[in-house]
């Protein structure tokens, strides 16, 4: 049940970031095996199941051992596979990704703001490491960067660990859905998105 209440100055800047944590512990508390739920409608506002079958599984294990050799190219191949995902995401949901987010769009199907696409960046990483396809990285929580006051908005962020502890953005939010995602480190993705710029 989703209580709904009117906030005011800061308390809907609170909310605004409460309500994204909620979102994914929701989310992740509905994947279960290889079914995942893509969120959209901004803040998880729709879900929508996705059941990956014998050849989706095949493609993305290919995908993934295509980087095997090195954390680098573990990250490239996380890329593909972000791509491969959200192509199944937009069939599943009928529905292109735009770009971006348009604020004040909410609640448009198929259409995701950064908590959708970190939500659902982290639930794939989260389905390769459970099949053991990710060789030289862990899965993190996802991560935020931004509170009014610096000029950036609050945007969030998929992530993953490499051996030597260095984290790594995964954030597919600027692309169209199927887009290729910003993977870079995430000390310099949170220094990002002033003003909105990339």
């Amino acid at each position: 049940m989703l209580v709904r209440m009117r906030l005011g100055g800061i308390g809907s800047c609170l909310c605004r970031l409460i309500l994204p944590v909620l979102a994914v512990f929701s989310v992740q508390a509905a994947n279960a095996g290889d079914r995942l739920t893509v969120c959209h409608g901004y803040s998880c506002y729709y879900k929508t199941r996705i059941d990956f079958g014998a050849a989706d599984l095949r493609q993305i294990a290919s995908i993934m051992k295509s980087g095997a050799s090195s954390p680098e190219a573990e990250r490239r191949a996380v890329a593909k596979v972000v791509q491969f995902y959200e192509r199944r995401a937009v069939a599943a949901v009928g529905i292109k990704d735009r770009p971006k987010s348009d604020f004040g769009r909410g609640r448009e199907r198929g259409q995701m703001d950064c908590v959708d696409e970190s939500t659902n960046t982290s639930s794939l990483l989260k389905l390769l490491a459970s099949r053991g396809l990710l060789k030289h990285h862990t899965v993190s929580r996802n991560v935020s960067r931004g509170f009014f006051a610096d000029g950036r908005y609050p945007h969030f962020t998929a992530v993953l660990v490499d051996p030597s502890g260095r984290k790594w953005a995964i954030d597919s939010w600027y692309e169209p859905g199927g887009g290729a995602p910003d993977v870079m480190p995430l000390d310099e993705w949170k220094r990002r998105g002033v003003g909105g710029v990339r």
